[in-house]
C-alpha cells in the first residue's frame, strides 16, 4: 500500500511539472513587473542555498545571504543543534540535517549554493564535495586547514567551473583597491617589506591539553564535529570557539586573521605564493623554571618571516611579517607618538622606496605616512568598488552564482584566496617546525626546527631542508574521512 501511494505521489508531481513547465513556456513573454509586482524575482534569479556550519558565524553568513534579497536559504546542517537553535527560528522552512553527507545525497538537486562555516578541519571534505556536485561555495577563511588542501580547491574550482568566494570580507572593502590605486600611481614607490599585526589569539593557545573526559552534550554529535581529525575523548569549552588554539582543527591566530590583514598585501602587489619561511613564538612557562612543551597547542603569539618571489608589481623580491600575540613592529618614524598604529591591536605596514602607507582590520582606513600626506591626494580612481564594501561581499557572490561561472567578478575566488591560504598555512610549517622534538645519542632532547629558514618547494609542495614538517602539507585524515579525490 505504501509503494503505490509513493507511486500515485511521483505519478501526481510529474504531472505537476509538467503543466507548470507548459504554463511557464506561455508566459515567457509576460514582462517580470506583471508577474509579481515590484521587487519580484524568478526562480532563475533566486540563488537557493545550503548552509553547511550554521551557528554563530555560520548564522551571520546566511542572514547576510539573505538580506541580498537574491537568495533562499533552503536547508540547514549542523552537528550541534544547539548552536544551529537560531538559524532554524530564523528560517523555518529550511530542512534541518546534522550530517552534511546526508543532506547532499538526499537534496542537491533541490539547491545551487553551499555555504560551509565549520571549524578548519573540515572545510575542505565539505567544500569539494559540493563543487564535485557543480554547487558555487563560499568558505569561511581560512579557506583550508592543510596547504595541500588549499592547492586542491583552488584547481576544483576551475575544474568544475563553479563561483567560489572566501569569506574574508575586508577584500570587498573599498581600501584595498584605493591602496592599489595608490601603489599604480608611485606614491609610495616599490614595496619591499609588509608588516602585519594581530592582537589575537584570543582564545587558549600555548596550553596542555585537558585531562578531564567531559560528557558530550546530547544534541552534538561528536563523531560528526570530529570528521577528518583524530579520534579524542570530548572536553569541556572546545566547542564553539576554542578549537582555534588546537593545530588538530583549528590554525591559530594567523588562519584567523591572516586572511584579513594580508589580504591587501596580496591584491596589492600581486604576490602569489612564498620561497622561504622562519619563525620563532613566545614561550610558555608550566612554573617558574621549566618551560611548557605542548605541540599540540598552537602558540601564544609568533613572529613569522615569509619571502616572495619578484612579481609583476614589484622590482625584486618582497618580505612579508606577521606577528601575532600583541607582538607589533617598531612604529614607523612618520606616525607622530600619539596617532595610531592601525587600529591599534592590528594593522598592516606597506614599506616603499619613496614612502610608506597603512591599514586597519579588513584593510579598512588606508592612509599614507605621515598622516598629513591625505589631505592633498589626487588619485583617480580606476578599481570599481563593491557596493556596500565588506557587507557587499555577500551579495556579490549570490550575484556572481545566479550569473553563472565567469560572468561577473568577485573579490576573493579560490584563485587568489587559494595561494593567501597556502601562504599563511607554510608560515604554520615554520611555527609547527619550531616544536618538533628529536633526542641526541645521550637521549636529550633537541628541537632541529628552531633558528633555521624553511626553503619551499612550490611545485612538489614540500620543505626541502627540514622534512619533519612535510607531514603538515598534507595531514592524515581520520579512518573513513577522505577528500574525495
Amino acid at each position: 500500500m505504501e509503494e503505490k501511494v509513493k507511486a500515485q505521489e511521483t505519478t501526481d508531481r510529474r504531472a505537476f511539472i509538467k503543466t507548470a513547465a507548459i504554463a511557464s513556456a506561455a508566459f515567457m513573454i509576460v514582462p517580470r513587473h506583471v508577474l509579481g509586482g515590484k521587487g519580484f524575482l524568478a526562480p532563475s534569479d533566486r540563488l537557493l542555498i545550503a548552509g553547511v556550519g550554521v551557528g554563530g558565524k555560520g548564522q551571520s553568513d546566511i542572514s547576510s545571504f539573505d538580506k541580498s534579497g537574491k537568495a533562499g536559504i533552503a536547508f540547514l546542517c549542523d552537528v550541534d543543534s544547539r548552536r544551529a537553535a537560531n538559524s532554524v527560528k530564523a528560517f523555518p522552512k529550511a530542512k534541518f540535517y546534522k550530517d552534511w553527507r546526508e543532506m547532499f545525497d538526499k537534496e542537491h538537486k533541490n539547491f545551487d549554493a553551499v555555504s560551509v562555516s565549520t571549524p578548519d578541519h573540515n572545510h575542505a571534505i565539505q567544500t569539494l564535495a559540493a563543487m564535485q556536485l557543480g554547487k558555487h561555495v563560499y568558505v569561511q577563511k581560512p579557506l583550508t586547514h592543510d596547504i595541500y588542501e588549499a592547492r586542491m580547491l583552488t584547481a576544483a574550482a576551475k575544474k568544475y567551473k563553479v563561483v567560489t568566494q572566501m569569506g574574508n570580507q575586508g577584500a570587498s572593502n573599498d581600501g584595498p583597491r584605493q591602496m592599489r590605486e595608490w601603489y599604480d600611481a608611485g606614491l609610495i614607490g616599490d614595496v619591499h617589506t609588509v608588516y602585519a599585526w594581530t592582537d589575537r589569539p584570543v582564545w587558549p593557545q600555548g596550553i596542555q591539553w585537558p585531562q578531564a573526559k567531559a560528557e558530550v552534550p546530547k544534541e552534538l554529535d561528536w563523531d560528526l564535529w570530529l570528521g577528518t581529525a583524530p579520534y579524542k575523548d570530548f572536553v569541556e569549552k572546545l566547542v564553539p570557539f576554542n578549537w582555534r588554539g588546537w593545530w588538530d582543527y583549528g590554525t591559530g591566530a594567523l588562519g584567523d586573521m591572516g586572511c584579513h590583514l594580508l589580504e591587501a598585501p596580496f591584491s596589492v602587489l600581486n604576490l602569489k605564493y612564498a620561497s622561504e619561511v622562519q619563525a620563532s613564538v613566545g614561550s610558555v612557562y608550566v612554573d617558574e623554571f621549566k618551560r611548557g612543551y605542548f605541540p599540540d597547542s598552537c602558540p601564544p603569539s609568533s613572529h613569522v618571516t615569509l619571502k616572495f618571489p619578484k612579481t609583476d608589481k614589484t622590482r625584486g623580491p618582497v618580505t612579508v611579517h606577521w606577528m601575532d600575540g600583541g607582538i607589533q613592529p617598531e612604529r614607523p618614524e612618520e606616525l607622530q607618538a600619539n596617532e595610531t598604529f592601525g587600529d591599534g591591536g592590528n594593522g598592516t605596514l606597506f614599506i616603499g622606496t619613496k614612502g610608506k602607507m597603512m591599514s586597519s582590520t579588513y584593510s579598512a582606513n588606508p592612509r599614507l605616512l605621515p598622516l598629513s600626506r591625505n589631505k592633498d591626494i589626487q588619485v583617480p580612481e580606476k578599481f570599481a568598488r563593491v557596493k556596500d564594501g565588506a557587507n557587499g561581499h555577500y551579495a556579490q557572490w549570490v550575484e556572481a552564482s545566479i550569473a553563472g561561472y565567469g560572468k561577473q567578478a568577485v573579490s576573493s575566488p579560490f584563485e587568489i584566496a587559494g595561494p593567501l591560504t597556502e601562504a599563511l598555512l607554510m608560515a604554520n610549517l615554520a611555527i609547527r617546525g619550531v616544536d618538533i622534538q628529536r633526542k641526541n645519542a645521550e637521549g636529550k632532547a633537541y628541537f632541529p626546527g628552531r633558528n633555521i629558514k624553511l626553503l619551499w618547494d612550490n611545485d612538489n609542495m614540500k620543505i626541502t631542508n627540514f622534512d619533519d614538517v612535510n607531514q603538515y602539507v598534507k595531514r592524515e585524515y581520520r579512518k573513513g574521512w577522505t577528500l574525495g579525490l
